[in-house]
């Protein structure tokens, strides 16, 4: 079975999930193609019962040679149809160093691998140029700032644009070394903005959504941008940059907190670094035009070596505020000013490090469990540890260290990204716990990170290794999926389905707790968020 490091690689365990069929039925013997119009030219899809989908369709050029750590450039325009009916390449992530064990496939579909034409978009539509205004879920994918595809099978939106009769775009765009590393200091200004390359690309395919979706029955100006892990920091990044600022119209982060990013100094000092690696000196820049990919990325994998155990969300090869492209870190009040307009939703499962931890958490006694928390928390570790073990007396130390170091990592900053937020009273903010218990591997994993991306996709059959697929996860994805939708279609997530969700508010801090019995708690973990808080100067 594929380790737990290898999900977090690629972003989410739902790259490894089967699908039984339904791949295999966008291409039966006689399929029943459509086209559509871009601004580029005509591409064709397929009808897959009822839903059109169109794969990887560019919506910039390649990103090789002169385009190679430049802002995005337009595809070029094609003539005729081009087929629309296969995943493009998802953006180089591999090392060279490393066989790929992957029979480099979705669930029966053949994936071109990994290449620098990666700027490319799917889409699941109910209709074709029918003049209907759906809104649009714009899915960003996990796997940090480093790995991962739109093209997981979790992410297949057909089953979302059937229910909701919405149109969903998921994105493949730059990353890693190619996508985020500052190269200002030694290249100027004509390579001013490769810090933020990846996340000009996703500026790029929302503008794409702008001039094109309409012709996919999708409404532009009703534009929902989601994602989880990485995918969610991309959101809450989007939200601090001028470039996209009308380009969206609501927001979802899924145990996707940036509070703060890379610093220009920290970015140039890795960038440095990898010129080293490359045997380049500091004037020679441009050579990285030329060099061969596989060259780069191995480059890019030994800096990595040297900045092991070091969190590179704020240490490099991840978004950095440059002063143009990302002018301020996200939810700095000084950034909260782009998108104040923006209603968002976030939250966070109860458990998320049990996908991150190695086998030997999992067994953790006691003075183990305090070992890691006081690498985690220094000083503070006592005191967090006692809050949390009154709040739940009868966790095993394992089962402690996950819930603390899963808060570390993603509820305490989620928590202050929605009080900060909501502060400015601009825009409403609701909050949700996910604390659904999945039943695989024995039930070990909890509420694992991902944990709510099939229940949001109404995808739980075909992440059926994650979640069990059984009847009790088939009803709540219901009900989360339609909140999902709804927050898509008008800003609120409010459906007859679920309990009456109030916006949040510093207050009462009221919360939706995601569960087979959802329910809404003011404030239901304070004791642990105000522990967390002080011990990570958030309060």
């Amino acid at each position: 079975m594929t380790s737990r490091r290898t999900f977090l690689k690629h972003g989410t365990i739902l790259l490894a999930a089967p699908v039984s069929g339904i791949w295999n039925r966008a291409y039966a013997a006689d399929p029943t193609y459509v086209t559509a119009e871009t601004g580029f030219g005509k591409v064709r899809g397929v009808d897959v019962q009822g839903i059109k989908v169109f794969k990887g369709i560019p919506y910039g050029a390649s990103t090789a040679g002169k385009n190679r750590f430049m802002p995005p450039a337009n595809p070029a325009a094609w003539t005729g149809v081009r087929d629309a009916l296969h995943y493009g390449p998802s953006a180089p992530q591999s090392n060279p160093a490393v066989p790929r064990t992957s029979n480099n496939s979705v669930a029966g579909e053949a994936l071109p691998g990994e290449g620098e034409d990666c700027l490319v978009l799917n889409v699941w539509t109910p209709a074709v140029g029918d003049g209907r205004k759906r809104p649009v879920m714009f899915w960003c994918h996990g796997g940090g700032f480093a790995t991962g595809s739109g093209s997981a099978p979790g992410y297949d939106g057909a089953n979302l644009a059937r229910r909701g009769d919405v149109v969903v775009v998921t994105v493949n765009h730059r990353l890693n070394v190619l996508g985020f590393t500052d190269l200002v200091e030694f290249g100027g200004a004509d390579f001013g903005q490769s810090g933020d390359a990846g996340m000009l690309d996703i500026v790029q395919a929302l503008r794409w959504v702008r001039d094109n979706i309409s012709r996919f029955g999708g409404d532009p100006n009703t534009v929902m941008i989601f994602g989880q892990s990485g995918g969610g920091r991309k959101v809450g990044t989007l939200l601090a940059m001028p470039s996209a600022k009308g380009l969206f119209h609501r927001a979802v982060i899924e145990s996707g907190p940036t509070i703060k990013l890379v610093d220009l100094d920290t970015a140039a000092k890795v960038a440095g670094r990898l010129l080293t690696k490359l045997d380049l000196k500091k004037t020679q820049v441009r050579e990285l035009q030329n060099l061969p990919v596989e060259k780069i990325m191995a480059a890019y994998f030994d800096v990595l070596k040297d900045m092991a155990g070091i969190d590179q969300m704020t240490a490099g090869f991840s978004p950095a505020v440059d002063g143009k492209a990302v002018p301020q870190h996200p939810f700095h009040p000084a950034a909260s000013a782009v998108s104040t307009d923006v209603p968002l939703m976030l939250g966070h499962t109860r458990t998320e490090l049990t996908l991150q931890s190695d086998e030997a958490a999992f067994s953790l006694d006691e003075n183990g469990m305090r070992s890691r928390i006081q690498n985690l928390l220094g000083e503070s570790a006592p005191q967090v540890i006692d809050v949390y073990r009154k709040a739940n007396p009868k966790a095993p130390a394992s089962e402690l260290y996950f819930l603390i170091a899963s808060d570390q990592r993603y509820g305490a900053p989620i928590m202050k990204i929605a009080e900060r937020r909501a502060a400015l009273g601009k825009a409403p903010v609701y909050l949700y716990y996910f604390t659904w218990e999945t039943p695989v591997q024995g039930g070990r994993l909890k509420s694992p990170h991902t944990i709510e991306i099939p229940f949001a996709f109404d995808n739980v059959k075909i992440s059926a290794r994650l979640t069990g697929g059984g009847p009790e996860a088939m009803a709540l994805a219901d009900r989360v999926s339609d909140a999902w939708i709804a927050f898509a279609r008008t800003g609120d997530p409010n459906t007859a389905k679920l309990p009456r969700w109030p916006a949040f508010n510093p207050q009462d801090r009221p919360t939706m707790v995601i569960n087979n019995a959802s329910k809404v708690e003011k404030d239901p973990i304070r004791e642990q968020r105000v522990a967390m808080w002080r011990a990570l100067s958030l309060a």
